[in-house]
């Protein structure tokens, strides 16, 4: 890479006025002790000028979102996630009210929980006569979600919560049976004592269902009250609303049309559970508040946000033609890329543009953590392919306490900040850009403001490369496709139980279906049935030459 201009990469790697350049682009809140860096990326100062048109489009529609522009024609759907750390902005007083109020609801259900006002019922003994066994308090949660109905939650658990939190938290985040299993053998016999949140804004999730079953299932196993432990988040009028009342939940939280499930984790969805486990919820809407102010500036190169947006625009050509990978040097932001993949690829992975042109946009997220990856993939990243960037997430304080010595003079936490300096300037060498992003430490308030500066880099960027970032056909499409998968599962198990022959290859089955275009769906299917003692296979060579046929 061949870079003349001061303060740019030269073609050794190293950079003219490094310094100078650091200065001229560092972003800094002081409140929120926040900064950012952009200037290990390789650009110029008319690679700037050449964006500001369409950076400050981006901010207008960022500013016509925030008052209550319609975002999805196609459903007249709002998208008001913005609001929900400022309701005082949302274009409707009712609006304004029901955020505030489920505030309030949150804030009262958790006290009650804590005081132990809320408790687990007392459930019926197995053996007859004996008395009915009660606990005094709830000290775990399960939540059940899938996706952005669990993943924010996850974070903000992982980041932030410690073993003395008032509830240990769970979670059912997919439907594979044996990580239910799982989760339930770590819950044990304190399964008596977990309050569940089962998270669906439709209610009809097929994963949430499926985990909600399982657990009923579980409970009813052991002789527990399902609906006296439970709690819905839910749409209002949802399948789940409605069958939260009718079970006796215990209570029943909003979750809005106007707020996506990868945006909703400062909605009750990741609040109420964060504030079960006794974090500071205000804090958290706090540090996003803040950041939203920040991110809110017209001058794009004092907006944080908008500088994200920037780099990745001119970093992937406005076409992700380069991978972003996340790299925090702390172990409690480990779940923080699994986060942003979510957030930012099913924003930015669209097909269509919003002028129904074919564009097939989208932005490769992947990352662990420091310095664990300069052991695994920084190899790559610095003498393979050019093919992306790197954000560093770098936190001041290493611990609560003091630290030792592990060398004279030397901690532990000095070591991990020689590792990100020392990786960073191996990437310089080789030309490969990087942002740094500054924390002072891992705090409700830090993670809502990052949580927060990434949402509004999205939106920014989606609008520079003209897509919409706020709905996902292609998730919809996926379970479309699983749906059709268990219409044709339940017409094997149909046609198996009526059989008229001993058995029957894979190949006969999808004749008799009239689905030979689904044939090697079919056979997937029979081996999973097979697998799991649903119906006989007769083996007599390979597998695509097995039979089937029913128990």
């Amino acid at each position: 890479m061949t870079r003349n201009a001061k303060g740019t990469l030269q073609a050794d790697g190293s950079s003219v006025d490094t310094w100078d350049r650091f200065c001229r682009y560092l972003i800094e809140e002081p409140v929120l002790g926040f900064r950012l860096d952009v200037s290990r990326m390789p650009f110029e100062e008319r690679d700037l000028d050449s964006l500001a048109g369409s950076m400050q489009q981006a901010l207008n529609d960022m500013q016509a979102l925030e008052a209550g522009a319609i975002a999805n024609s196609d459903e007249g759907r709002q998208v008001g996630h913005y609001w929900l750390r400022a309701p005082e902005r949302a274009p409707e007083r009712a609006l304004t009210d029901a955020i505030r109020e489920t505030w309030e609801q949150i804030a009262t259900f958790a006290s009650k929980v804590h005081s132990g006002e809320i408790h687990p019922p007392a459930d019926a003994p197995a053996d007859a006569g004996a008395p009915a066994r009660t606990s005094q308090r709830f000290r775990s949660l399960l939540l059940i979600g899938i996706g952005g109905s669990a993943l924010g939650s996850q974070l903000l658990n992982d980041a932030l919560a410690a073993p003395q939190c008032p509830l240990q938290a769970h979670f059912f985040d997919n439907t594979d049976p044996e990580g239910i299993d799982r989760v339930l053998t770590q819950i044990g016999d304190g399964l008596r004592e977990t309050l569940l949140l089962i998270v669906s804004k439709s209610g009809g999730t097929k994963e949430t269902c499926n985990g909600m079953i399982e657990v009923r299932h579980a409970m009813a196993q052991k002789g527990l009250a399902f609906g006296p432990r439970a709690v819905a988040i839910t749409g209002q009028g949802s399948q789940l609303d409605q069958y939260a009342r009718e079970a006796g939940f215990l209570d029943v939280f909003p979750m809005w049309d106007w707020v996506g499930g990868r945006t909703s984790v400062l909605s009750a969805v990741g609040l109420l559970p964060a504030a079960l486990q006794g974090l500071d919820t205000s804090a958290l809407l706090e540090g996003a508040r803040r950041m939203d102010e920040l991110t809110r500036r017209t001058e794009m190169r004092d907006n944080p946000a908008a500088m994200l947006a920037l780099m990745w625009t001119l970093a992937g050509n406005g076409r992700g033609d380069r991978d972003m990978v996340i790299l925090p040097y702390k172990d409690r932001l480990l779940l923080l890329s699994r986060y942003l993949q979510q957030l930012i690829m099913e924003s930015v992975g669209k097909e269509l543009d919003l002028d129904g042109k074919t564009v097939h946009q989208g932005l490769c997220v992947y990352g662990n953590k420091g310095s664990t990856d300069q052991h695994a993939y920084i190899q790559q990243l610095r003498e393979g392919p050019d093919d992306f960037f790197l954000t560093f997430i770098e936190v001041l304080r290493d611990r609560a306490g003091e630290s030792i010595d592990v060398e004279p003079g030397v901690t532990s936490g000095d070591y991990l900040l020689g590792f990100l300096l020392g990786t960073q300037k191996a990437l310089v060498e080789k030309g490969r850009g990087s942002i740094t992003i500054t924390i002072p430490e891992v705090s409700e308030m830090s993670l809502g403001a990052l949580i927060a500066l990434f949402e509004r880099a999205v939106g920014l960027y989606a609008s520079m490369i003209h897509i919409n970032p706020y709905h996902q056909p292609g998730v919809e499409a996926g379970k479309r496709a699983a749906g059709q998968v268990l219409e044709i599962q339940a017409r094997v198990l149909t046609l198996l139980d009526k059989l008229d022959v001993e058995a029957l290859t894979t190949e006969e089955v999808a004749s008799r279906l009239g689905a030979q275009d689904e044939t090697g769906t079919i056979f997937h299917i029979l081996e999973h049935l097979a697998a799991n003692d649903r119906i006989r296979v007769i083996r007599s060579g390979p597998s695509p030459a097995s039979r089937y046929a029913a128990r």
